[in-house]
């Protein structure tokens, strides 16, 4: 019997461990990939946009040379921060069921069953891809996730987007020498792109290094080409590879066979966000899977607090 079960090795996961751990409750973290899995998924180049000290959790110190880690320097942070507390993290485990039973819940994964008296959901928007639900999407040569830019040397290649990652493919590919292509629905690069990478990129565009198709979207893709509904018409180009940075999503499946409302709109999950519990007794939400659609919400800056939050509500019903 466990006073807490998380599902999620992530960052935010890790830190309602250390919280857990920190006030004396059993508990027990289940990812189903490796730890810290979505970052592991990141690209190889990725820097953050945040200090490391915003990304530190348990008051554990992030230390990095340069102002902002990358990729690899906050994986080798967490895994320390996991190993160097005895973290009882179980990875390459995916839930199946959660069943309320009584005052308890029953936790059946690919490897066991648990019972818990609380659920922690620090499940992340990582694993699941926006699609764009255009002829020729399933095509392998359509990708939604991006690792590194060699790969793409010498190739005519359509980017997706206009938000941070959808511009660090489009500059990184571009320096490998691919012919790039970026394809934007709204007017203009976002403006929540980096604010050290937003000059460069307009300025390649500016300069013609990188062609950009604004207003616009892609419409079909083929093997050798591809079509952009443009609002002078559909233009047709030469293509290789798409990288469709469209964003990604929590499983909202999964949370609705928890039983968890869902906002008609954007599918924000219901939470009280003094105590971040859901409209299911004893069950928690932490980091990004709290912002539904509006992914861009929530950060393991902004949502690390939650640790502190749900395990102080914790602790104070086993009080009443």
């Amino acid at each position: 019997m466990l006073d807490i079960l998380i599902i999620g090795g992530g960052p935010i996961g890790l830190a309602c461990g250390l919280a857990a751990q920190k006030a004396g409750l059993s508990f027990r973290i289940i990812e189903k990939g490796c730890l810290v899995n979505s970052l592991y998924n990141y690209p190889y180049t990725m820097t953050f946009f945040s200090t490391s000290d915003r990304l530190e959790i348990g008051g554990i110190p992030f230390v990095t040379i340069n102002n902002k880690p990358n990729r690899a320097e906050a994986l080798e942070y967490y895994r320390r921060v996991s190993l160097s507390n005895e973290l009882p993290v179980n990875l390459f485990e995916e839930v199946t069921e959660v069943k309320r039973d009584g005052e308890y819940y029953n936790i059946t994964t690919s490897k066991a069953s648990y019972q818990t008296k609380y659920v922690v959901l620090a499940t992340g928007f990582y694993d699941i891809a926006v699609n764009l639900n255009i002829p020729g999407e399933d095509l392998p040569k359509v990708k939604h996730y991006y690792k590194d830019p060699h790969y793409y040397a010498m190739q005519k290649v359509i980017v997706v987007g206009a938000s941070n990652s959808a511009i660090d493919v489009a500059l990184e590919t571009y320096r490998k020498g691919a012919d790039v292509t970026l394809v934007v629905r709204g007017s203009e690069v976002s403006s929540r792109v980096k604010y050290w990478v937003r000059p460069d990129i307009i300025n390649r565009i500016d300069e013609g290094s990188i062609k950009a198709y604004f207003n616009s979207e892609l419409a079909a893709v083929r093997e050798h080409e591809a079509d952009i509904r443009t609002a002078e018409g559909i233009v047709t180009i030469p293509n290789d590879f798409v990288m469709a940075m469209t964003g990604y999503k929590p499983n909202f499946n999964f949370l609705k066979k928890l039983g968890i409302e869902l906002s008609a709109d954007k599918f924000i999950p219901h939470y009280n966000k003094d105590t971040m519990e859901t409209n299911q007794q004893g069950m928690y939400l932490a980091g990004v899977v709290c912002g539904g659609l509006d992914t861009h919400l929530w950060f393991i800056e902004n949502s690390r607090i939650h640790a502190e939050m749900i395990i102080g509500d914790i602790l104070n019903k086993n009080q009443a």
